[in-house]
């Protein structure tokens, strides 16, 4: 959720030409936006020109993994499997890290952690400042998403079908709940409540202190996934779904506000 306005008439400030695909979200921070590219590159621009502050590669493809910025570094995983901290200021490496398979996953900073999924099926936790693992949690399937982060708890949704809570602390499970679909999307969390889309064409609430499914949204006219991750406006969740549709429904009982039918499916998260 935005804390600005945008404006009645957006216009071109400037544009980068990056040479590949970029599939991932830019992070912008301290003057500064960085994102990931296709041919392997991070890029650090100037936010208000547009110019290049440097330039770092990673020497893999980087798909949808999103970076994460904090005071002295830029993290970020490639489909190689390699979780890479990049000087936030210079772009000179400063630490990677090799997990077993390709990393889609956004990482999270939480005070001095890195989580972050890989498809070896581990959510790992690595030291933000030596990259050392402190811990890794196995699931029984693919880690995809981005966890979510509430106090001492990592949120996962994921591809073996349940929403698990990790312990940031010691990576032990918390508790589970059964969604009976494989998700792509991150979970929204929101006090005892948990929000995400499924590849079984539905839109979950979770009752975390319950740990069960508080409701279920299905549109039965059209049968498409959903992989966009959710936002939440007063009690309205907001997301978009592979039927070329984005929503609102409410946060209480699933009952769909409104609809808006874009153009084609709608992969991306929105922004309030």
């Amino acid at each position: 959720v935005a804390t600005t306005t945008p404006p009645a008439t957006p216009k071109l400030l400037w544009k980068y030409e990056s040479g590949d695909v970029i599939e991932s979200s830019a992070a912008v921070a301290d003057g500064a936006v960085y994102f990931g590219v296709g041919n392997g590159d991070v890029v650090a621009l100037d936010f208000a020109t547009g110019k290049l502050k440097w330039k770092y590669a990673t020497g893999n493809y980087i798909g949808e993994s999103s970076p994460a910025v904090s005071a002295e570094a830029v993290y970020i995983g490639d489909l190689n499997g390699i979780v890479h901290a990049v000087g936030a200021k210079d772009g000179k490496r400063l630490w990677t890290f090799k997990t077993d398979s390709e990393i889609k996953s956004s990482p999270v900073l939480v005070n001095d952690v890195v989580l972050i999924g890989s498809y070896d099926s581990h959510l790992y936790a690595l030291d933000a400042k030596t990259g050392k693992l402190r811990w890794k949690f196995q699931t029984e399937g693919q880690v995809h998403a981005t966890p979510a982060v509430l106090g001492d708890l990592a949120f996962i949704a994921g591809c073996d079908e349940m929403f698990r809570a990790i312990r940031i602390s010691d990576g032990k499970q918390a508790y589970f709940i059964a969604a009976g679909a494989y998700t792509g999307a991150s979970p929204l969390i929101d006090g005892d409540r948990a929000y995400f889309g499924t590849f079984s064409n539905d839109v979950l609430a979770l009752d975390l202190k319950a740990r069960k499914i508080l409701w279920r949204y299905n549109y039965k006219e059209r049968q498409f996934p959903f992989y966009s991750s959710a936002a939440l406006a007063g009690n309205r969740i907001i997301l978009g779904g592979r039927d070329k549709i984005v929503r609102s429904l409410d946060s209480t009982t699933g009952k769909q506000h409104w609809t808006f039918e874009a153009r084609a499916r709608v992969d991306s998260s929105p922004a309030i």
